[in-house]
């Protein structure tokens, strides 16, 4: 039994990181790749059941994984990421929960045939989307960051609100179908939740006070962090049961604001965004994985069909129109947003919760509960996860443009490097806190940004969705070290570059680092100073043929001594930039850009 629970816990973690890596690889929703995964190694071939292996561990394993997804979902929100939406997302986490908890209910009722009672309750429940759905999505389609805030506020906030919905209309059945409940039953339901309330404030005040005053070391941060978490999560459970979510949530967000005030408070939830992402494909596979036959073959029947088609084409859709009215979202935000509403990991394991009970208690349709779930999770997962892409961009809300270049520095050669990537049909942004410096690149037509890249005011001020590869072209090795650092995890470290300053060229080869020589760009003389001189003078930016050059590997050596190879344009327009030690092979197909003298007029290049 012990090595049985052993495989099951290792392949299930093992698959999940293999399918993000996958679904990564092939460009497909994460989510899908997740369920597909799932779905195989249970029901299909059976060769792992999480459910029977775990026992009786399964059930908590879950909630404290959701615990901490919620969690850092809610920490990582910024206030200054709803500016100017603030109004649409408070509609839509009020009167449109509301409204989805109501026209869900009906639909339940008319639809798959459910009692009141149990409508209610399901319906509640299904106005959740989730960080754990909403954030995958939101990665691979590149949405414009209004439209992806409110999506990710919206999943976040309303995430722990679905059980409590759910939960609130069990307490009113109860009061109402039982002659020995009282109204203290619904009063206990909401001294239960503000108790959740308090104590998820509590836990992330004395965080942020402790962080503030340095009373635990550096080392100890994550994983005090992560402590308090699965803390507040249990005592909130032990109060009253699916308030943990709720307590968890206003604990992310109470350091989530304090991050914005208080600095070292910053790092604390690296580690646990880290855990976070392990845990979401973990616990997708291990919920579909110990999904039955018998429940697969319910999710066909009409009723249940009939009730995801009404929930993605009416109720979604309705609730965001109507709650929407009037606010600053355009016709074709609205648009995406109704139709986006993937429901994941926290609908699928509090059905299971009610499911259990509401049968014991002599309601035999909510066995249906289950089925009906899976159902809108698979369905929503999958059509919402191969359509937002297509559709964002048919609606102008994600780039068409392929993957941009963030350009940090501002000089004469950043310049003239940036027009040349536009010329080349490249997105290109420069950014630098003077106004003066930006300007030459500015007379070029490349798009400038005054600010400091560090800041977290110039963070908010732009838009970073189209651009996958940074490059830090200043005078100062230290700050380009520094900027390579801080935005490694956001671009990929493969995606971050530096330009050498005049200290490397003196270096030996033997001194620089492999980790930092592999992403110093093009080579050891073409330094900040070199490289300024030489557009300054007598050198320039262009295109050259690559002929004859794409048949040798070695095909830098055949270039003339004064040109400096500077990136690559694939036929898919991805951009490869050449660096002192990185081998990259040329194609017919490509476009090589370079330094070079230059040239007459009359003579070709």
């Amino acid at each position: 039994m012990e090595n049985l629970a052993l495989i099951s816990v290792v392949a299930v973690l093992a698959l999940g990181i293999f399918s993000q890596w996958l679904a990564w690889r092939i460009q497909w929703p994460s989510i899908v790749i997740m369920s597909i995964a799932g779905l195989l190694i249970g029901p299909v071939f059976g060769l792992i059941i999480p459910k029977a292996a775990l026992g009786d561990l399964y059930g908590p394993l879950i909630s404290l994984a959701v615990a901490v997804i919620l969690f850092e979902g809610s920490s990582n929100l910024d206030i200054r990421e709803i500016k100017g939406i603030s109004k649409s997302v408070f509609r839509i986490v009020t009167i449109g929960a509301f409204l989805a908890w109501i026209l869900g209910s009906v639909a339940a009722h008319f639809f798959a045939g459910l009692q009141w009672e149990i409508a209610f309750i399901i319906g509640g429940l299904f106005v959740v989307t989730g960080p754990t759905v909403i954030i995958p999505l939101l990665r691979n389609a590149k949405l414009k960051s209004r439209t992806a805030a409110v999506l990710k506020w919206e999943g976040i906030i309303v995430d722990p609100a679905g059980p409590l919905l759910a939960l609130f209309a069990y307490e009113v059945i109860k009061v109402l179908s039982n002659d020995n409940l009282t109204m203290s039953s619904l009063l206990s339901f909401f001294g239960g939740a503000f108790l959740a309330v308090l104590l998820g404030l509590a836990s992330g005040l004395l965080i942020s006070i402790m962080a503030t005053k340095g009373q635990f070391p550096e080392y100890l941060k994550s994983p005090i962090v992560l402590a308090f978490v699965l803390l507040c999560f249990m005592l909130a459970e032990v109060i009253m049961h699916e308030t943990g979510m709720l307590a968890v949530t206003v604990m992310g967000l109470v350091i989530g604001r304090s991050k914005q005030y208080v600095s070292s408070i910053g790092n604390l939830g690296h580690f646990v965004e880290n855990v976070s992402v392990m845990l979401t494909s973990t616990v997708f596979i291990l919920l579909t994985a110990s999904l039955p036959r018998e429940t697969i073959a319910q999710m066909f029947t009409w009723p249940i069909f009939a009730f995801v088609l009404v929930t993605l084409f009416v109720v979604r859709p309705l609730s965001i129109w109507i709650s929407t009215i009037g606010t600053e979202l355009e016709r074709n935000e609205k648009l995406l947003i109704g139709w986006i509403a993937p429901r994941g990991i926290v609908a699928l394991t509090v059905a299971g919760y009610f499911s259990s009970i509401l049968v014991e208690e002599g309601y035999e349709e909510a066995s249906l509960l289950t089925a009906l779930t899976f159902a809108l999770v698979i369905i929503t997962v999958c059509v919402h996860g191969f359509t937002i892409g297509p559709l964002a961009k048919r609606l102008r809300l994600a780039s068409s443009a392929p993957p941009g270049i963030l350009m940090v520095g501002a000089s004469s050669f950043s310049a003239a490097l940036g027009a040349q990537l536009k010329k080349m049909g490249i997105p290109v942004l420069v950014m630098d806190p003077s106004q003066g410096r930006l300007n030459l690149a500015a007379a070029k037509g490349v798009e400038t940004f005054e600010g400091q890249i560090l800041s977290e005011q110039a963070r908010f001020g732009v838009d970073m969705t189209p651009y996958s590869t940074i490059l830090s072209l200043t005078g100062d090795a230290s700050y380009n070290a520094l900027i390579s650092q801080s935005f490694a995890p956001e671009f990929g470290f493969n995606n971050t570059f530096s330009l050498p300053v005049a200290q490397h060229h003196q270096m030996n080869d033997s001194e620089l680092p492999i980790s930092l020589k592999a992403h110093l760009l093009f080579k050891e003389d073409a330094t900040f100073s070199e490289l300024n001189r030489k557009i300054n003078t007598t050198f320039e930016i262009g295109e050259v043929p690559v002929g004859e050059l794409s048949e040798d590997e070695e095909w830098r050596a055949k270039l003339p001594e004064q040109v400096i190879p500077l990136f690559i344009v694939k036929k898919n327009s991805a951009v490869d930039f050449v660096t002192l030690s990185k081998r990259i092979s040329l194609d017919e197909s490509d476009r090589l850009a370079v330094l070079m003298p230059k040239q007459k007029k009359e003579q070709p290049v």
